[in-house]
């Protein structure tokens, strides 16, 4: 089984990939949408240069995947680590409560 990854930018920050795995069975489906969705679905894709077809494979392929008992790390939350540098003597409590008494002054 063959995987090719999309690379999908939604945010300026950030860039999320989608992998799509190539196979040989694909069928045919016929849905029904709003058409809103179905345009917007379609700029998106076309933005991202990816078929219409692929992003919802990959979209419910995602919705229904097997998942393991234990919740593990998102591929969003992986791609955050290390994103803010922190001073090692960083006390967030201590941070969060002062933002706390602040506000509610």
């Amino acid at each position: 089984m063959k995987s090719d990854a999309v690379k999908i930018k939604l945010h300026p920050t950030y860039t999320f990939y989608i992998f799509v795995r190539k196979k040989n069975l694909d069928t045919k489906l016929t849905i029904r949408l709003n058409e809103n969705v179905i345009e917007r679905a379609k700029i998106f894709a076309q933005n991202n240069n990816i078929s219409l077809s692929k992003l919802i494979e990959s979209y419910l392929d995602l919705l229904t995947e097997k998942r393991s008992e234990t919740t593990g790390i998102t591929p969003l939350v992986k791609s955050l680590t290390g994103v803010i540098q922190l001073p090692e003597n960083y006390d967030y409590r201590k941070e969060y409560t002062d933002y706390l008494n602040k506000k509610y002054e």
